[in-house]
């Protein structure tokens, strides 16, 4: 029994313990329900906090999609609408049901069936398969639709995340009707513009034909040995003629200018060519002045390059223009050197115009270069001008990318310059100048100093070397030439005395004659001669001319021209300036007579008024194009005559077949200097 006692009291206190083990997992495990209970609780409150917010910003988001006035919708991934603000759903109001559940494709229907959509023409269906394309696209084109009270909208559609859209529909009305707006003032403004284009085109025409009456008139006067008072009565009829012309061309050019129409025409030209161009449009009044006019073109620099050639001629008068006109005596030096890029095939040009003139205070050099601004003070209010060359001039060198300038002291002269780059004409353009086979030896025979320099600096480029002799005299026969240059000049060489004293000592070799514009003595007829300032060219063609020998007198016959030019005095015109001309004239008053009298003769030129009755220069010039193919002959050049100066006149006068252009007034020099370009070798329209 005491065993038996002894178990179960054993038992119990196991029992006891076992009890007293589980109560205190029973109160751990109430603690933790507690803490659970607790924790669950914030959960709850958390969740149902933030779930208010979400409302609430949801509340918030949504009201303010419906207060903007652009159009809102969101549509998920099987096109069916999810919600839309007022301004998306007004655009269906009274036309049918469009709300939560709606499919796109419903209201795209809806659209075309009320007359919703201003189709613009385009066929329902072709519109329904372009709107519901567009969903189609990973990325979504925005597109502009028209509603039937006229009001515009930009649909501005984007996919979300769960293949759904998010369309935005945005009122551009105001936009549309601006763009109508400034369409229609742009419209306008191209029309006026236009309309002073036409005016101006008119008026230069208008003035150029009487003017060229008038400056013809007055050269052909001054060359029939007037009288000392007769003489000053015609030099101002013609320099006031060119006075206005040069206004003319001025307000001309300023007015495309201002316009932003003028327009480079890159093309290949010779650069010192065209400089020289330029010493002899200014000559005249450098002989007149007695001035020192000199020409420095670097002999290291390139001739050829890739410009607009008439900018930079107009340039350069403009500025030359000024220094001769400002001068009374002294002189003027036109400088040009550069530095070539071979990489970039580039070469950077600097121009300069000195003058010993009278300068310019440092405060006026800024307002010199403004629109019609001029110096007012004592010493140049008596020059005239309209105050608009370095205006263009400027703008034109800004316009090629270059910069200008003026550095002066008053009473001291002026520097103007500019530069600008250009790109070199590459060796496959370029002109190749060779110097005749067989020519070895070139007497020289120049006293004036620079005139030798330019000369033998040419030579040695040509790579043909000089004998310079002092005078006549000094040639001998042991030192035979190849061909004579001299200097025509009376002061020096004793003009035709020396020419006949190289004649008798040589001969068989040509002889060249280097005269200037204003040389007073004749070069006898039998004597070729080389107009200075002379450029390498002219160099080269008289070199070439003189190895070929002049033509027996037998095969000379008379140069062929036929004019065409409805204005009686400008008939009388042109007539008196080929007056000692060698030369064969056919004057037809419009186009229809000009193709009938080139279709029942051989023209060696023709020159074409562009204006005429009945049939314009340039259509008839086309005829005459079509005349020539049928015959298989050789294009004969066609020179336009026109008072046309406006943009794109050239270019279109081109076209219709003509070779040449010349502006109205014409200018005697330059249509002698076209006739002797232009004759055939078989004519000797000079007599030279």
């Amino acid at each position: 029994m005491e065993q038996k006692q002894a178990e179960l009291t054993a038992a119990n206190r196991k029992l006891s313990a076992h009890a007293l083990d589980l109560s205190g997992q029973i109160v751990d495990q109430r603690r933790v329900v507690q803490e659970l209970e607790g924790q669950n609780t914030r959960v709850v409150k958390d969740l149902a906090a933030a779930n208010h917010k979400v409302v609430a910003v949801e509340r918030l988001l949504w009201d303010a999609i419906d207060t903007i006035r652009d159009g809102f919708a969101l549509f998920d991934a099987k096109l069916n609408l999810i919600a839309a603000n007022p301004p998306y759903l007004a655009a269906f109001e009274g036309a049918g049901a469009v709300g939560p559940g709606t499919n796109y494709a419903s209201i795209l229907d809806l659209c075309i069936d009320e007359g919703i959509v201003d189709l613009h023409g385009q066929a329902p269906e072709d519109w329904y398969d372009m709107m519901l394309g567009r969903w189609a696209l990973e990325q979504i084109e925005p597109v502009t639709v028209r509603f039937w009270n006229g009001v515009y909208v930009k649909m501005m559609d984007r996919r979300t995340s769960d293949g759904g859209v998010v369309s935005m529909v945005l009122n551009i009305t105001e936009n549309i009707l601006r763009e109508d707006e400034l369409r229609d003032a742009r419209d306008k403004a191209q029309a006026a513009d236009r309309a002073k284009s036409a005016f101006l085109a008119k008026m230069s025409h208008e003035l150029r034909t009487p003017m060229n009456g008038v400056v013809g008139m007055a050269d052909l006067l001054l060359e029939n040995g007037l009288d000392e008072e007769s003489t000053l009565y015609a030099q101002t009829i013609r320099n006031s003629g060119e006075a206005l012309l040069d206004i003319i061309n001025d307000v001309l050019d300023f007015s495309k200018i201002e316009a932003d129409k003028i327009q480079l025409k890159p093309q290949p030209f010779d650069l010192e060519r065209l400089v020289q161009d330029v010493g002899l449009i200014v000559d005249p009044t450098v002989q007149q002045k007695g001035l020192d006019f000199q020409i420095d073109y670097d002999q290291f620099l390139p001739t050829e390059f890739i410009g607009d050639p008439g900018r930079i001629r107009q340039i350069l008068t403009n500025l030359v223009g000024n220094a001769v006109k400002f001068i009374e005596a002294g002189y003027v030096m036109v400088r040009i050197v550069g530095m070539t890029d071979p990489d970039a095939q580039t070469c950077q040009l600097h121009f300069t115009v000195e003058d010993s003139g009278l300068g310019v205070d440092e405060g006026m050099v800024d307002h010199i270069f403004g629109e019609f601004n001029q110096i007012e003070d004592e010493a140049n209010r008596k020059y005239e001008g309209t105050g608009l060359g370095l205006a263009i001039t400027r703008k034109l060198v800004e316009q090629m990318g270059g910069d200008v300038w003026l550095s002066s002291v008053k009473g001291d002269g002026a520097c103007f310059g500019f530069k600008i780059t250009l790109p070199l004409v590459s060796e496959a353009e370029a002109t190749s100048n060779m110097v005749p086979d067989g020519f070895e030896k070139v007497i020289v025979i120049e006293p004036n100093a620079m005139d030798l320099d330019i000369l033998t600096r040419q030579m040695a480029l040509l790579g043909l070397p000089i004998i310079a002799l002092p005078n006549a005299m000094a040639a001998t026969t042991q030192s035979a030439p190849d061909v004579i240059f001299i200097g025509h000049h009376r002061e020096f060489c004793d003009g035709n005395s020396a020419i006949d004293l190289l004649r008798n000592t040589f001969p068989k070799t040509p002889i060249v004659a280097m005269v200037a514009p204003a040389d007073p003595v004749k070069v006898p007829d039998t004597v070729a001669t080389l107009q200075k300032p002379f450029h390498r060219q002219d160099l080269f063609d008289c070199l070439n001319k003189a190895a070929q020998g002049a033509p027996p007198d037998s095969q000379i016959r008379r140069l062929q021209i036929l004019a065409a030019e409805d204005n009686r005095t400008n008939q009388l015109v042109f007539r008196k300036m080929l007056k000692d001309v060698s030369v064969d004239l056919t004057l037809a008053v419009n186009g229809l007579e000009a193709v009938a009298e080139f279709e029942k003769g051989r023209f060696d030129v023709v020159f074409m008024d562009i204006s005429m009755p009945e049939m314009d220069g340039m259509e008839a010039s086309r005829r005459i194009r079509q005349i020539e193919q049928s015959r298989g002959s050789v294009p004969v050049p066609i020179i336009a005559m026109t008072a046309h100066a406006m943009k794109g006149d050239e270019e279109r006068i081109r076209k219709a077949g003509l070779s040449h252009y010349l502006t109205k007034p014409l200018k005697k020099p330059k249509i002698h200097e076209l006739i002797s370009e232009l004759a055939p070798p078989d004519t000797d329209p000079f007599q030279s």
